[in-house]
């Protein structure tokens, strides 16, 4: 059954079209992904649906007495209420009830007349089989189970709310919406301020959940997780796919060549039968003048294929060197530090070797950014020793983004920080990260989170350091941008330590993975999803009582060099197999090249008038869409190997 249907939604902003001829609907049990690029209008499209901005036109339909749920980007609570007592809000009705049924036991315990006690005992036992069924027994521990599953633990459930964080309060938000239970759910980035785990707990939640889900995240491996359907906004308009991210990246990308190839060809036959018109009129007879007349019929009778439309531009960078590092970037022995009677972490040992793509994982609040910042010599250590290699040139990237000054224009911002570039230099790399024309003069204040975070990238690539240390650095990127960093960090020739919470992109990075404990650190070969199997391996053999040495948590020094050299050998064969691809699209893109100049010599007088020449033209033709085939079949198994 459909709860909700959204018919032809078009919204301006002056003379910014924001949205376009919007039309899709949401079913009964809907698992929805929004996705699309930064400003593409994707929480201007909730917005809409909750009422809160009107459409320029069309129309919003919903389910009579449908509740709706929303929490927006970076919604925060505020309260004067502790932590407990803001969710307890929720079941205001049934706590009333509660004691109204309390009420009732008393008035029943000193009533004499027996008509009304009949009465109070069939009032009482009504209302605690509706208190029961509304699950009047068992609010308070699913309150718990959401605060904890969110992060909170327990002795926090007294704080008040103004003494929150900013992401705290994001959470408290989260959690008093998904108590409500609506029947549509819209949440607008709910993994923001998520540690790994508490993301989880929300997918698992999410998974079981008895209402509609919209959601818009560019946490891809959440929307892989979580949804069914994916509905993309795209040049001002939706487009619309059964099935969850992957199933749309995938389909999109065939959709879309399958466009192309079907434009190609309309274009070539109206092409032949104009330049056949053409030829006609030339000749000029009576004849000649009929056939120019049926062959024009003929294309006006031709359904017009549209060309696809540009795909949204993208960040372009790569990350280069400027020195080579010596082969031990750095050393970590018995490294401890406190704040106060707090712990963050005790005892860390560890090594990063050059090449590596380190990604260091751990619960909100264990100190993964306390110990960047130790690194870079921003806070003091307690005890242990940091022995720092050769030749190690460090950039940082902040998720705060601290170091940037927010007096300053992007253009002052980046060149401040490289005096030694000219301003076609800095305007150029600035063009690479979407900052053109008059975007260079826009005051960092003014700044997206997204805009903000691509000026930090753009520092951080022009310092050319040989060790990047990244703090989220995922964080407010959409999509594309997310997937263009990927990319550069892939080919990156330097060494990498990384905390993110977006496992899609641990996953398709890391060679090692380190866990951040308050008792020290443990080390993880592989990608994330080989971190999850370990963890499930350990896991299963902790409960089992094995008492044996577990193999993956504690790798012996052999066996981790020679896991470590496979992963190295791995990744060397992906990017061979991604030159090998990159060459065969070259080729293939020359031959398309010069099909279609054939083609377009076919269609000139001197040509399909001489058939010998016509003919071997047409060989040629066939000759290079024979070859073009076996390059499409070529590319196609290495996509698969690469895959």
């Amino acid at each position: 059954m459909i709860i909700l249907n959204c018919s032809n939604i078009s919204k301006s902003y002056g003379i910014d079209t924001i949205l376009e001829g919007i039309s899709f609907n949401i079913q009964e049990k809907d698992r929805v992904g929004l996705v699309g690029v930064n400003g593409a209008g994707k929480s201007t499209l909730f917005k809409i649906i909750t009422g809160e901005i009107s459409a320029d036109s069309g129309e919003v339909y919903k389910l009579k007495d449908l509740k709706i749920g929303y929490m927006a980007q970076n919604c925060i609570m505020d309260s004067e209420k502790n932590l407990w007592d803001e969710l307890l809000q929720v079941f205001d009705a049934l706590i009333e009830m509660e004691n109204k049924i309390k009420r009732l036991e008393a008035e029943i315990e000193k009533t004499k007349d027996v008509q009304y006690l009949d009465r109070l005992v069939q009032e009482h036992g009504n209302l605690c089989e509706k208190f029961r069924e509304e699950n009047g027994y068992g609010y308070t521990s699913y309150i718990r189970a959401i605060l904890i599953g969110l992060g909170f633990r327990e002795e926090q459930f007294s704080l008040p709310i103004r003494n929150l964080s900013g992401g705290q309060k994001t959470r408290v938000a989260l959690a008093k919406l998904l108590l409500q239970n609506p029947q549509l759910l819209l949440l607008d980035e709910p993994t923001n301020h998520l540690d790994i785990q508490a993301v989880e707990w929300l997918e698992d939640f999410l998974a079981g959940y008895n209402g509609s889900i919209v959601v818009i995240s560019h946490d891809r491996y959440f929307l892989d997780k979580v949804t069914n359907r994916t509905i993309e906004i795209e040049n001002k308009k939706a487009h619309c796919y059964e099935g969850n991210y992957s199933f749309y990246i995938k389909h999109k990308e065939i959709m879309r060549e399958q466009q192309w190839k079907q434009y190609n060809l309309q274009q070539k036959e109206i092409a032949r039968l104009e330049g056949i018109i053409q030829q006609q009129k030339r000749w000029n007879r009576e004849k000649n003048i009929k056939a120019a007349e049926s062959k024009q019929k003929a294309i006006n009778r031709i359904q017009k294929v549209d060309m696809p439309e540009n795909l949204p531009e993208t960040i372009q960078f790569k990350f280069q060197t400027r020195i080579n590092s010596g082969n031990d970037i750095v050393s970590i022995e018995e490294l401890s530090k406190s704040f106060g009677d707090k712990q963050l972490f005790n005892n860390l040992n560890f090594k990063i070797r050059k090449g590596e793509k380190i990604f260091l994982l751990g619960a909100n609040g264990t100190g993964k950014t306390t110990l960047f910042k130790i690194l870079l010599g921003k806070v003091k250590k307690d005890k242990g020793k940091i022995r720092w290699g050769t030749n190690v040139v460090v950039g940082y990237y902040d998720q705060e983004q601290s170091d940037i000054h927010l007096s300053n224009t992007v253009i002052d911002e980046v060149w401040d920080a490289n005096p030694q570039l000219t301003q076609t230099e800095i305007r150029n790399a600035l063009a690479a990260f979407l900052f053109k024309g008059d975007d260079v003069f826009k005051s960092i204040s003014t700044l997206s989170g997204g805009e903000k975070a691509r000026t930090a990238l753009v520092k951080l690539m022009l310092s050319k350091a040989n060790f990047l240390i990244l703090d989220e650095p995922t964080n407010h990127l959409d999509i594309y941008s997310r997937e263009a960093l990927e990319k550069a960090l892939l080919d990156y020739e330097g060494t990498l330590l990384v905390v993110s919470h977006d496992r899609y992109f641990v996953n398709k990075i890391s060679s090692k993975i380190l866990e951040l404990c308050p008792d020290g650190i443990c080390e993880y070969i592989g990608n994330y999803t080989e971190y999850m199997e370990k963890k499930k391996r350990e896991h299963l053999n902790r409960s089992a009582n094995h008492d044996v040495e577990q193999l993956d948590a504690s790798v012996t020094i052999s066996s981790a060099k020679e896991e470590y050299q496979k992963q190295k050998e791995q990744k060397a064969n992906q990017r061979k197999l991604q030159k090998m691809i990159h060459d065969i699209e070259e080729e293939i893109h020359t031959s398309e090249t010069e099909v279609q100049k054939f083609e377009e010599e076919l269609c000139s007088p001197e040509v399909y008038s001489d058939h010998q020449k016509a003919q071997e033209i047409t060989n040629q033709i066939a000759e290079l869409k024979g070859k073009i085939e076996q390059l499409y079949s070529e590319w196609e198994k290495l996509h698969d190997l690469v895959e």
